[in-house]
């Protein structure tokens, strides 16, 4: 049984909704365990800035190299080797050099903004850099238009990168705004890479910055709960703290339970099935309450033998769920 399941695994057609680096992490691992070509990512883009005058998408990115390989496999973003040459003259010119900019990093970026004042599309402008460098997953934005988070801190309002990068997650997070989502329009293919998946991932992203801005263009979140795709969460909390990034602090300032249960209750409305650490494991009872079947693992992913398993625990939860009756 377990192998015909893991069989059955390998042909599924995946949708996955992806934030940075721990998406990333269980995306290489999905990658391992089926076509390349059977993955769709729906990548955050409420994350993106614009410095230097450059169009910047550090989620799409870090998706970008980490399947073409090239990733820096100790910082989890940017290409693996680069140099800082270039934002060191921009110092020197008395830039802000807050945001780090790899040299290589920055030719994916002038690259980018080129092709879009161009009038490429985002959509077009990600297909031709995923295929230059040799992805075969298809990577979608989430919409085309320019939809930055901004969060309200009691030190004022500060654009997300500002908050995440050039402060550290210090002030205190108020709320947060993803300016003009309202009036975007999802990316040519998202709906339709969702209605026609047989499984649709919602990554270990953070909740608020990386998934929401997803969920907030219009006709997203409708569709989710219209597909017949078995929808599976998994945690970004383990033990009650982020595996990385802010998650925690923000669930805590904005009043959710710090928890992979208030991480549950956030997706209730359209998870089928819920992964959890086994730390945990107290929590499962809770989740099964929500209608939720969860599931238990070690989900903290620093090798490549951690990524696939937590992959195949994924992709078998689907392969299961298409045997019921």
């Amino acid at each position: 049984m377990e192998n015909d399941q893991r069989r059955a695994a390998s042909t599924l057609k995946v949708t996955a909704l992806a934030g940075g680096i721990g998406a990333a992490k269980l995306l290489s691992g999905i990658v391992d365990a089926i076509d390349p070509a059977n993955l769709t990512v729906i990548a955050n883009t409420g994350d993106d800035i614009e410095l230097h005058g450059l169009r910047i998408c550090p989620d799409v990115d870090t998706v970008m190299y980490t399947l073409g390989g090239v990733v820096d496999p100790e910082r989890g973003w940017g290409f693996r080797d680069d140099s800082f040459e270039c934002l060191k003259a921009l110092g020197r010119y008395g830039a802000a050099t807050w945001f780090n900019l790899g040299d290589r990093d920055l030719a994916t970026h002038i690259r980018r903004t080129q092709r879009l004042r161009e009038g490429a599309s985002l959509t077009e402008v990600i297909r031709e850099l995923v295929q230059s460098l040799g992805v075969k997953t298809r990577i979608l934005p989430m919409t085309d238009s320019y939809t930055p988070t901004m969060v309200h801190t009691d030190e004022g309002r500060l654009h997300l990168q500002e908050y995440f990068v050039g402060r550290r997650c210090e002030p205190k997070v108020k709320a947060l705004v993803i300016v003009g989502v309202g009036d975007s329009r999802p990316a040519a293919g998202v709906l339709e890479c969702i209605l026609e998946a047989s499984l649709v991932i919602i990554c270990p992203s953070n909740p608020f910055i990386s998934i929401a801005p997803i969920l907030a263009v219009p006709g997203i979140r409708r569709t989710l709960t219209q597909t017949s795709a078995t929808i599976a969460v998994v945690s970004p909390i383990v033990a009650g703290r982020a595996i990385k990034g802010p998650a925690a602090d923000m669930m805590r300032d904005l009043g959710h339970e710090v928890s992979a249960l208030g991480v549950a209750r956030m997706y209730r409305d359209l998870a089928d099935v819920f992964v959890l650490d086994r730390k945990d494991a107290s929590l499962a009872p809770h989740v099964q309450e929500m209608g939720i079947r969860p599931i238990l693992t070690d989900t903290i992913m620093t090798t490549r033998a951690d990524k696939s398993r937590v992959a195949e625990v994924v992709l078998r939860a689907a392969a299961e769920d298409s045997e019921k009756p």
